[in-house]
């Protein structure tokens, strides 16, 4: 199992390389919460020297189920606890929403979901679905988060573009009053829909954005440029990935039918961020890659600029 992947569900597909428990069908929150291996609660507990003094303003967030610690803490860190978390979800999608999947990440330090939003949209021809993803940390290293992640079916591509007129984000950090601020959250439900909404008419826009395959290399080369300092080994991998690009572009089946335009290249970008393989694996290079869904990916976001500016 990978160091950074403990526990996790997932239904019918297994993301990560197969790891975790295999359900039929989305779960409740109640049954996520055990199959995920996330039905433990975070203790607070003094911190200790050594010599036995106490350590002041400090607290340890430990496991309750293996009494593992979690993170060094100060006295404002405020705990969320797992059943808090899918509590949360479970008001924002009203009756009905289940966990596509599901876990935990380094230890219990970080935990996530992702839920499937009710509604589901059609943006140039293509079935789109909104997706819902919690993540929470109890070890002091990150926010709150909540963030929607519109999913293109035909390819599991992500769709989360920056834009400028509608947010796709919330988060909040462990001080303060944290029920008050996650009851605040609850118009995330209606940053998704205005999200949606702007991103059918960007869709619509980026479809009107003729590009010709002259053009298209020279996006890529921009998007992937190669230093005049570079090795020979470094430049063969820079070109490799720009193949990589140039290959979803031309040549996926989803994409080969459609026009030459902005939408297609967005598209192919998309495939090679969400799917290509690193040209050198690291042990959390799955989790990076699950961190940019919930904080956007930056290598999407400059093609979208760049062909926004054509």
């Amino acid at each position: 199992m990978s160091a950074n992947v403990e526990s996790m569900f997932y239904v019918r597909t297994a993301p990560w390389h197969g790891l975790g428990v295999e359900v039929k069908e989305a779960l409740s929150s109640k049954d996520a919460l055990k199959v995920a291996g996330l039905d433990w609660r975070v203790l607070q507990e003094d911190v200790y020297t050594d010599g036995g003094n106490q350590v002041e303003g400090y607290k340890a967030n430990i496991r309750s189920s293996d009494r593992s610690v979690l993170g060094i803490v100060s006295n404002r860190y405020h705990v969320v606890q797992n059943e808090e978390a899918f509590e949360f979800t479970d008001t924002l999608l009203k009756q009905g929403v289940r966990y596509e999947t599901a876990g935990s990440l380094q230890g219990g330090k970080k935990i996530w979901m992702l839920a499937k939003l009710p509604s589901e949209y059609i943006m140039r021809g293509d079935r789109i679905s909104p997706y819902l993803v919690f993540s929470n940390s109890h070890d002091g290293s990150g926010a709150i988060k909540v963030a929607l992640t519109p999913i293109r079916v035909v390819c599991q591509n992500t769709l989360n573009l920056a834009l400028n007129t509608a947010q796709r984000s919330w988060s909040t950090k462990h001080t303060g009053d944290i029920k008050q601020r996650m009851e605040e959250a609850k118009a995330t439900l209606f940053m998704a829909e205005k999200y949606m909404e702007r991103l059918g008419k960007e869709v619509e826009s980026l479809s009107k954005i003729k590009i010709t395959d002259r053009r298209v290399d020279e996006l890529i080369q921009e998007l992937i440029p190669i230093p005049d300092e570079a090795t020979t080994l470094q430049c063969k991998n820079l070109d490799k990935l720009r193949e990589d690009v140039k290959m979803r572009y031309f040549y996926a089946p989803d994409l080969k039918e459609r026009e030459k335009d902005g939408y297609r290249f967005i598209n192919a970008i998309s495939d090679f961020a969400t799917h290509m393989e690193p040209l050198r694996k690291t042990a959390s290079y799955k989790e990076r890659l699950f961190e940019k869904t919930l904080d956007g990916n930056a290598f999407i976001d400059k093609a979208y600029q760049l062909v926004k500016a054509i």
